[in-house]
Parts: C-alpha cells; structure tokens; sequence
C-alpha cells in the first residue's frame, strides 16, 4: 500500500491526548493529511492493543497506512499494512516468516550501523531518531540534521524522521533527505489536530517539491 510520499506519521499516545479520544485525535490527523499511523501503546495488553487496532483500522482504511509497534500477531489479526519493529526488536526475517510477507516490515534505528544492519535484513522503511530535542525523551542524545544525510547517503530505504519534528522544522528534515516525519506530540497535544497536521503536511509538501524539482532522487 502506498498513499503517496512524503508520509507523516503519526505514532499513536492515548495519555498524550488532553482527555480526548485517541481515535477521535488520530481521526482528526489523517483528515489533516497523515498518511501512517503508528499504533505504540506499549502499556497494553495484546487483547486491548487489538481492539483498539481493529477501531484504528476503520480510521485509517483507504486514507492511511497502519502499522502496529512489535507486535507481528496483533498486526496480522486487526489487518493492519505493517508493524513497527523496535532496533532491538523481533529480527526482520522472523517477522517476515510469521506474516508470509504480507506486512510492511518499518525498523527503528538510531545509527548508521543499525540503519545498515536494518537495510540488509530487508525491511521497507526505517524510522530515524532522535533528530531534534524531544518531549518524548527529554534527556536523550539527539543527532540533528547530519543523521539524517548520513543515513540516507548509504541506504536506499525511505527514513522517516523521528524527534521533535514541528512544522517549523519538518521542512529541514525533507531538505536533508527523509521521506518524511513521524510525530506524537506535535498532533496529539495540539487543540486541533487537524490544523496542526494540516500544518506539518504543508511544509512537507513545499520542501519535498523544492528538492524532486530540483532533481534529487528520492527512496520511494
């Protein structure tokens, strides 16, 4: 399933939402212009993590592609497109065999190592953090703008970046040669999580038609 580069992520956090519903927020993103939503309530059993993927993929059908946070199983029985694997998480080749290849295997990675490591296990996307400062993971190490050109200088499959992503800088991560963005808080704590991802989805669009028209390849 492809809706279309670039893809702005959402990765899902039910306690992140100001008291409302998560599905109404994520409900609200995709009608924004967020095209990937990442189900990572890693607090909750798998027959909750289900349900709640069934209710996602309502959402997201036909609008946006669903991935769920490591768990192959719970992917496979709510119909999501994919799974989200952590960088230590389940090994790209496992998960391909437990989901017959159906699923679009997306990884984790925070080095040019892992990233390699991650290309040559055959996954179809990568998600690059921490680019900048984030709410999410205060005191982490972050690596700026030159992860990602480094990263994408030696793989060819489409980054998004992760990590304190706003609409203010999301067209810095585009110009340095991501395929797109993965959010949390920018949408879920935004009063209006339409607008805001209208905002991001903007942004995106204005860079990544500055670089293809300048004739930069991108990893589709």
């Amino acid at each position: 399933m492809n809706l279309g580069l670039p893809w702005l992520c959402l990765v899902t956090d039910r306690n992140r939402c100001g008291g409302r519903s998560l599905l109404d927020v994520t409900d609200r993103a995709v009608s924004g212009g967020v095209n990937l939503v990442q189900l990572r309530e890693r607090d909750l059993p798998a027959s909750q993590l289900y349900h709640l993927g069934v209710e996602l993929r309502k959402i997201t059908l036909g609008r946006a592609i669903l991935l769920v946070n490591d768990r192959v199983d719970v992917a496979i029985a709510c119909g999501a497109d994919g799974v989200q694997l952590g960088e230590e998480g389940l090994p790209a080749e496992i998960a391909k065999e437990l989901s017959k290849g159906k699923l679009l295997l997306s990884r984790s990675v925070h080095s040019l190592d892992s990233a390699e490591k991650a290309q040559d296990d055959g996954v179809d996307l990568l998600v690059l953090g921490t680019i900048f400062p984030s709410g999410s993971h205060p005191n982490g190490e972050t690596g700026g703008l030159d992860r990602i050109i480094n990263v994408t200088a030696i793989t060819d499959v489409p980054v998004l970046a992760i990590g304190g992503i706003t609409a203010g800088n999301v067209g810095s991560v585009i110009e340095a040669g991501a395929s797109g963005a993965a959010v949390i808080t920018a949408i879920t704590q935004s009063p209006n999580p339409k607008d805001s991802a209208l905002a991001l989805a903007s942004q995106m669009q204005e860079a990544w038609a500055s670089v293809t028209s300048s004739g930069v390849a991108r990893r589709v």
